[in-house]
């Protein structure tokens, strides 16, 4: 056995005894009682609103595992570049030790209360893992080709998982609408009764804004791209010290990108990819953010106004102290996680504006909370969304009563057209129509009496040419305008949504509606 073959084996068997060391200390750690839940501060993201398969994907397994995938992926690129000191042991090691067990968490953590480094701690635990690998880990790298190309993966990843339910959101909402088409209700502007829309075109009008941010997700998900082996300041100086070869540098990461599940890396590095990528994600997802707040805090005025409820559960409980009340709490908790999640561009735009010539250590922290929380908050908006809008409950007879009362107000306009197609002065009709609906207004507000506009009319000689048409020009239908056939153009099968959500449609065929925790 040669001297460097003994050092070699050496090296293992002192790593070999670390692992025992570590993987005994894991083991009392075990036996210890843990702390229960109830005694330490849990995020109420986890705890309470986003999935299980979005709280796993940015978990810490998730991620360290992660990086023990890309540290594979770098060792299994320099060797298939030459690189023979990578032996096909130490590859065989690294693929068996990807998913970290408990007894890796231990050992990392040990490592980074002494080397107060967060990689290279998790680069030692790796080495007692995958003693042949010990030495050529990392080999070539700066901490951002596992950190930044990590981050990369699972924003990607979470893309994946929020796009389909999303798609079935406006799914929901398409169905909803179809359904709903023909229903005259009051619209409104500057949150006054307007000229009637129907029920089913208002929801046309949330899936719209729902499929705006679902073209822009999918656009910043399709343009997506990796970070790869850039090394410290993004010039690939390390490897072109390793291959001193060019074109072996740029061979390196394709190789990596193709691993990763990516077609391409960044044309330009510094020592992360610029954080600018983070803020065009987060624009795009706060977007939706901005989307399901408008949407629920119509839902929240058409239940105060008893029109539409969002579902409401027999056993449910409406307030402790009011007996009788349905509160929107659903509608309610979106809004206010959409409120929190629009609030995440400004953070994103902070961190890039901060970062100080090629990097600063100051976006890693903040960055820490700020991705997984965002992906959070967008899982858990569109579990809520999807719950809501698989259930609304609409009120017709409610709904045509409000109708009715705003009615004589909404016949105006057209009572005005008839008069000059008649003969009459235009704006003398305006004036005449003015003045009656502002009395009858005034009878509405101050004496609570009903509408009384129409009768006014039949009492004033100047539109005694219209007066044998008032009765069927009290029908809500007239006043619709297209919505029967913008809602059947867009939402209906064939139409501008089902095109648009066709590449998640085995997705909302094998999903169910989701359930909400609490």
């Amino acid at each position: 056995m040669t001297r460097n073959e003994e050092d070699s084996q050496a090296t293992i068997l002192n790593l070999q005894k670390q692992l025992e060391e570590a993987q005994a200390g894991a083991e009392k750690a075990e036996a210890k009682p843990s702390v229960p839940d109830y005694d330490t501060y849990q995020t109420s993201l986890t705890g309470r609103y986003c999935s299980p398969e979005i709280s796993r994907l940015f978990s810490q397994r998730s991620r360290h595992s992660t990086w023990r995938r890309l540290w594979l992926y770098l060792a299994e690129s320099q060797r298939e570049l030459g690189i023979d000191s990578i032996t096909l042991e130490a590859l065989e090691q690294m693929r068996s030790h990807l998913v970290l067990d408990d007894a890796d968490f231990e050992v990392a953590k040990a490592e980074e209360k002494i080397r107060r480094h967060d990689v290279m701690a998790h680069v030692h635990a790796f080495g007692l893992s995958a003693p042949a690998a010990a030495g050529i880990i990392h080999y070539g790298a700066t901490s951002c080709y596992v950190t930044d190309n990590t981050e990369l993966i699972l924003m990607r990843d979470a893309m994946d998982l929020l796009l389909p339910k999303l798609a079935k959101v406006i799914f929901n909402l398409a169905n909803f609408a179809v359904e709903w088409k023909g229903e005259p209700c009051l619209a409104y502007t500057h949150l006054q009764p307007a000229q009637l829309i129907t029920v089913g075109k208002r929801a046309a009008q949330w899936a719209q804004d729902l499929m705006f941010d679902l073209e822009n997700i999918a656009d910043v998900r399709k343009g997506l791209k990796f970070r790869g082996a850039q090394g410290t300041t993004g010039t690939q100086a390390s490897f072109l010290e390793i291959f001193n070869d060019a074109a072996k540098c740029d061979a390196l990461n394709e190789l990596l990108s193709k691993k990763a599940g990516f077609s391409e890396c960044y044309d330009i590095s510094t020592q992360t990819y610029s954080r600018k990528v983070d803020l065009i994600i987060a624009n795009a997802i706060a977007g939706l953010g901005a989307t399901s707040q408008k949407i629920c805090g119509d839902i929240r005025h058409l239940a105060a106004w008893e029109e539409m409820d969002e579902p409401f559960e027999s056993k449910q409980i409406g307030s402790s102290a009011m007996p009788y009340k349905r509160n929107p709490m659903r509608s309610e908790r979106i809004y206010s996680l959409s409120r929190e999640l629009m609030s995440k561009p400004a953070s994103f735009a902070s961190t890039l504006s901060d970062q100080w010539m090629e990097r600063t250590l100051d976006d890693s922290a903040i960055r820490r909370m700020d991705i997984p929380e965002m992906f959070l908050l967008a899982d858990a908006i569109l579990l809520g969304l999807d719950n809501v809008t698989s259930g609304l409950v609409v009120y017709p007879k409610k709904v045509a009563a409000r109708v009715q009362e705003k009615l004589p107000f909404m016949i105006t306009e057209s009572i005005m057209m008839r008069m000059v197609a008649k003969g009459a002065n235009r704006q003398d009709a305006h004036e005449k129509i003015r003045l009656l609906s502002n009395e009858a207004s005034s009878v509405v507000k101050i004496e609570a009496k009903p509408n009384d506009l129409v009768a006014r009319i039949r009492a004033t000689e100047f539109f005694s040419p219209i007066w044998d048409e008032l009765d069927d020009m009290l029908r809500p239908a007239l006043y619709i305008g297209r919505s029967v056939e913008i809602v059947e153009r867009f939402c209906g099968e064939g139409g501008v949504l089902d095109e648009k959500i066709h590449p998640y449609r085995g997705s909302i065929e094998r999903s169910t509606t989701a359930e909400l925790n609490v």
